[in-house]
């Protein structure tokens, strides 16, 4: 702990850009890694999920990153459940330039009602891809709608917000009850943010197949400066992942899958994160500079429309390959942006190991203070 002033004390926690991994005397072949993760009764061909985020999501690029083997969730508060056909607005924001021009547009057209039938409609549209179907609505409009998602039939239901508690308190209306919605669902539940050791148990005790680790959608988000909170994900995922352990015990072996959310840009920042204990990671930025996604380069989070608040900013980044470039290869750079999936499965042959879950064990050091 460390004395702030005579009536503050605080710990010292860490980024990712904080740690390094540290290899061992043995090494291992790259062919003989197996990135495989399965989370319910669902296995995937590496433990990467794409965003719920409007700039890279869309029922097709959902469809293609599930045909490459992970995960796409779809926002379902977004504008591909508000409009017909956002295409042209997708345009329109990818031409405006001016940060404070582009967050009032943001606002205006996130402004349009959710409509219900455009749920079904997107996720129906993944589902008939044949690969595996996810979406993701805020804590906030989770009871509204939660029917018409289950009734698409999806492999998972994701609720994502900045924080999300399980003992959330308001005097004006009746606040989701996570643990009783969650044990009259029947599909498994992925639910975050949260950032501490207490807050993980909670979501756990609740019944989550998995939680998310950090507020997500790091690089657009202004949370610090207009909240003063942030969340430094070396120690929130190795908290996180101390929780899970100590529920593993306390539930009687039942298996909680950490997900780190946000401030994992790059794939070095994967590897680091898998290291620290998470058995999964959710990206973003990375794939706004897909050619396929529907930001056009631009990438922004649900806290970049906030009426009244925004939290988040529209973020440029160049294009810099496909999808599948982005996240197999192969990369024509040398900055982490591209070959995910290679970048990770190399982390773990160069430190000596060839499952996701043993790479947990890999030592870590601080390279600075």
């Amino acid at each position: 702990m460390y004395d702030i002033g005579r009536s503050k004390r605080a710990e010292h926690a860490f980024a990712l850009d904080d740690i390094a991994i540290v290899p061992q005397r043995r090494t291992r072949g790259i062919e003989e890694v197996d990135l495989t993760w399965k989370i319910d009764a669902v296995s995937f061909d590496f433990p990467l999920i794409a965003a719920p985020m409007d700039s890279i999501m869309s029922p097709q690029t959902a469809i293609e990153i599930g045909r490459l083997g992970g995960l796409g969730v779809l926002n379902l508060e977004g504008l591909w459940t508000r409009y017909a056909d956002p295409r042209p607005l997708l345009e329109e924001l990818g031409a405006i330039e001016d940060p404070t021009a582009a967050t009032r547009r943001l606002q205006e057209i996130y402004s349009e009602p959710i409509k219900p039938e455009l749920i079904r409609e997107r996720m129906a549209e993944v589902r008939d891809a044949g690969v595996p179907v996810a979406g993701s609505l805020s804590p906030q409009n989770t009871a509204e709608f939660a029917h018409d998602v289950v009734a698409s039939g999806p492999d998972f239901f994701v609720i994502r917000g900045t924080v999300v508690s399980a003992e959330h308190v308001s005097t004006r209306r009746e606040p989701l009850n996570l643990k009783k919605f969650i044990y009259e669902l029947d599909v498994p539940v992925i639910v975050g943010g949260c950032a501490t050791y207490q807050s993980s148990l909670h979501l756990m005790r609740s019944g989550a197949a998995g939680v998310l680790v950090g507020f997500g959608g790091a690089a657009t988000h202004s949370t610090r400066r207009v909240l003063g909170i942030e969340v430094p994900m070396a120690t929130a995922i190795a908290d996180v992942a101390e929780a899970r352990r100590d529920y593993l015990d306390e539930s009687g072996g039942r298996y909680v899958h950490v997900i780190a959310d946000g401030a994992v840009g790059r794939s070095g920042d994967i590897a680091k994160a898998i290291a620290l204990g998470a058995d999964a990671v959710m990206v973003g930025a990375p794939l706004a500079s897909a050619e396929e996604a529907p930001g056009h380069g631009y990438h922004w989070g649900a806290e970049a429309w906030h009426g009244e608040l925004p939290r988040g900013e529209r973020v440029h980044f160049p294009i810099v390959g496909s999808l599948r470039e982005i996240m197999v290869g192969p990369s024509h750079t040398a900055d982490g942006t591209m070959n995910l999936v290679g970048a990770l499965k190399r982390s773990l042959a160069t430190t000596g190991y060839t499952e996701v879950k043993e790479f947990q064990r890999v030592e870590v050091v601080l390279h600075r203070l």
